[in-house]
């Protein structure tokens, strides 16, 4: 294989918006919307025909996520009890979407870290959970608005591991010799399809956006990540939930509208993709022919500290620390395909030549994706 059909990662980018909540302040406004609702259906809870709502805390979401904050793009009517939900004012179609405008902003980093210009991409990949449409792509969005005249740009949904399978994508396309320069964009307002009344995920989400600069070889700068391998797995399950979509209009009485928002069986989830992860590193680790030693760090999917350590430690047959496991989970709670990306972007300057990592991603499907990479200069 010749350096023109070697794909490595040239650099990343992260937008982070202003605002944050923390734990504190959400459950100030949960257990406000609690007792409001309960005295509102007081006779109704009193004769039995509907369950007291229970308050939240600072404990419970701790002790069951490690979460801490979330950045938000909307923060005060996520907050006000009568509303629980952000207020993103819909633009008109010659303004830039708001997924765009933060894809755009993830990307210009990623370009500017690579000392790179727009016309030396030959593709932009919009990969994430939520799209704000179904189409023009928001890829193609993100091409114009960079001011890329050349080239392509598609938009890709695989959930929480949209990420990875992006960059699989992205990395084949070097390989064919399809493409040179490839940007994998991951605009993430998981705000927007949360439940913030629900008291087992209200704390789970946040906002952001993150961008991956794919290269073959031959182009990219002397320090740069080698993509060693990939491999991507999906196993159907309903666990995790969303059925928005624009079907919804043809049947109007729904019978249930929570289930247009993110829903899932958390225990199970838990319970099926710890094992389905970990095994699938291990047996690509062998694939390989590296060794569980070799590996330096894990970016893995920032979605709950309990599965993250679980999935570190039968990987590498103990206890991961903070410098082998890193979490931004504590700050930016899960934001779905970005997560992975963003404790890459956050914690990988300090590795040295040679240093082998895995970026990994898992979520709703289920899926999971992993990408081994180790660092060149």
């Amino acid at each position: 294989m010749t350096d023109s059909s070697i794909p490595v990662i040239t650099a990343t980018g992260l937008f982070t918006p202003d605002d944050s909540i923390s734990n504190e302040e959400l459950v100030a406004s949960f257990n406000a919307y609690v007792d409001l609702a309960n005295r509102e259906n007081a006779e109704a809870i009193a004769a039995g025909e509907m369950e007291e709502l229970q308050h939240s805390s600072v404990e419970f979401i701790e002790k069951a996520s490690g979460i801490k904050s979330r950045f938000v793009l909307s923060k005060d009517p996520i907050l006000d009890p009568e509303i629980m939900c952000p207020r993103l004012p819909e633009r008109p179609n010659e303004e830039i979407s708001v997924l765009a405008e933060i894809g755009v902003k993830a990307a210009e980093q990623a370009l500017e870290r690579a000392e790179r210009k727009p016309e030396d991409v030959d593709a932009v990949l919009c990969a994430c959970s939520n799209l704000q449409r179904a189409y023009p792509a928001i890829a193609v969005e993100i091409q114009d608005a960079l001011g890329m005249r050349d080239g392509f740009g598609f938009d890709m949904n695989v959930a929480c591991s949209s990420a990875t399978f992006g960059i699989q994508t992205a990395a084949d396309y070097i390989r064919s010799g399809s493409a040179r320069s490839v940007l994998v964009i991951n605009p993430e307002i998981c705000s927007g399809h949360l439940n913030w009344r629900d008291r087992d995920s209200h704390f789970i989400f946040g906002d952001v956006a993150t961008a991956i600069l794919i290269e073959a070889k031959d182009i990219a700068p002397a320090q740069h990540w080698e993509i060693v391998g990939t491999k991507l797995k999906t196993q159907f399950s309903n666990n995790i939930r969303n059925n928005f979509g624009f079907l919804n209009r043809t049947h109007p009485e729904s019978r249930d509208d929570r289930d247009k928002l993110f829903v899932q069986e958390g225990r199970k989830v838990f319970k099926e993709v710890v094992p389905m992860v970990a095994t699938m590193i291990n047996e690509q680790i062998e694939r390989l022919g590296l060794e569980t030693t070799e590996l330096r760090r894990l970016w893995l999917h920032q979605a709950n500290a309990g599965m993250n350590r679980l999935i570190a430690q039968r990987v590498l047959g103990h206890e991961a620390s903070d410098d082998e496991s890193p979490t931004v989970l504590d700050t930016y709670a899960n934001t779905s395909s970005a997560g992975s990306i963003i404790a890459f972007h956050k914690h990988s300057d300090d590795l040295a030549e040679g240093d082998l990592g895995l970026i990994c991603s898992f979520g709703a499907g289920y899926s999971a994706g992993t990408v081994f990479v180790r660092k060149h200069g």
